[in-house]
């Protein structure tokens, strides 16, 4: 049944809950908990790293078990479910200090997590088919979502940090509180659930159905470098801020200005992502992207530092929903499910190598900005694969 405007907007905003949880909250809140960890259990940079790393690898797992998991249920009910799969996961990283231990949970968080963003993508895009004139702007708004969790975070885990500082391992407490901010998330999704519920059959033959992948190849490969490139700069960007003299209600104003930014992207770049049918929307951003890493590397100036968390905030989600309009706009409907999950693991992988080999860097003479700077020219990598990205003819469509 066609929803009316209005409806479509609610839901949207309703559904990006679900990236505000998964990404913003369970990914993007171990940035601004990194250095008290780091400090507080003796952690080089390569092991912080490792933390993201195990985080995109449980992601990768997700992905890749998504597809299998839509052939089954509804996406609806991967949605759910994942929300609080990630909300427990959360909560029990609070409880250990063992490195092993903290590594397996972020890396169970990060299988959840892909879960829900990736079903959530999928249901966004339902939308959008409903008013193709606004369906970059509908799917922006459910990604732009994850700024909502990242001004949160910003928000809420610096006053707890501070608030337990004289706690043994005060920064469990943050993990607690953003656990439960999850559990409230889970439950605000379980309206868009119920009112997006297909009964199972239509999500389950969606998935059914294969894509041919080499059309879209030199599109992933950007995605994936994206992939690489991005995750440093949100890994390390706080310590950085930390390690440069900025105070922390400087970083946490940072941090926030950053999320408020995702928030607004969706409409920054609404009108690209409904015109540009190929990769050359991808290439613009991810080219944007990485000017924006760069900076923190070259100059300690906070003006410098605002503006590139502005110019990152404003872009990073929405090079994620550029993969999935590419998929839209040169895939039919019955082939979204596929394509969507196979752009989710491209951009997985890539966020699986970049912390580690960012932290590695960083625990060189070269520090962080050499890491940021490596983030940088995978970005710029990406964005010339993105620009070869040409959009599929119909033949190439209906062969997939």
């Amino acid at each position: 049944m066609q929803a009316s405007p209005g409806r479509l907007v609610a839901l949207a905003l309703a559904l990006s809950v679900g990236a505000a949880l998964s990404l913003g909250i369970t990914r993007f809140a171990y940035g601004l908990l990194l250095p008290a960890m780091r400090e507080d259990l003796a952690w080089s940079y390569t092991l912080a790293g490792a933390m993201n790393t195990a985080n995109a690898a449980g992601y990768l797992l997700g992905a890749l078990l998504t597809p299998w998991a839509l052939r089954r249920w509804d996406p609806v009910l991967l949605l759910s479910r994942g929300a609080l799969a990630a909300t427990v996961f959360m909560a029990l990283s609070g409880f250990f200090t063992d490195a092993s231990v903290l590594l397996l949970q972020r890396l169970l968080a990060g299988m959840a997590s892909a879960s829900v963003f990736v079903t959530g993508g999928l249901l966004a895009a339902r939308l959008g088919a409903q008013d193709p004139q606004r369906a970059g702007w509908l799917l922006g708004v459910y990604y732009g979502g994850t700024g909502l969790g990242i001004s949160v975070s910003a928000v809420l885990v610096p006053w707890a940090l501070a608030f337990f500082l004289a706690q043994p391992h005060g920064w469990r407490y943050a993990w607690w509180l953003m656990a439960l901010v999850c559990l409230l998330g889970s439950l605000v999704l379980r309206w868009p659930a119920r009112q997006l519920d297909q009964g199972g059959p239509a999500g389950q033959q969606a998935a059914r159905t294969r894509v041919a992948l080499r059309p879209l190849a030199y599109g992933l490969a950007a995605y994936g470098m994206f992939g690489v490139g991005y995750i440093g700069y949100m890994t390390f960007v706080v310590a950085l801020l930390r390690a440069q003299g900025n105070s922390a209600e400087a970083i946490s104003v940072f941090y926030a200005v950053l999320g408020l930014a995702v928030m607004a992207s969706s409409w920054v770049w609404a009108r690209l992502l409904d015109r540009e049918k190929g990769g050359r929307a991808m290439a613009l951003l991810n080219g944007l992207l990485g000017m924006a890493t760069l900076l923190p590397a070259v100059s300690d100036n906070f003006t410098v530092l605002m503006f590139s968390g502005i110019v990152f905030g404003g872009v990073f989600l929405s090079i994620v929903a550029c993969s999935t309009a590419l998929v839209r706009h040169n895939l039919p409907q019955n082939q979204w499910a596929s394509g969507i999950s196979a752009f989710t693991v491209v951009f997985a992988a890539g966020q699986i190598a970049g912390p580690t080999m960012v932290g590695w860097i960083a625990d060189g003479e070269g520090g962080l900005e050499r890491g940021l700077l490596v983030s940088a020219l995978a970005l710029w990598l990406g964005a010339g694969l993105a620009w070869q990205q040409q959009p599929l003819a119909q033949h190439e469509v209906s062969s997939a």
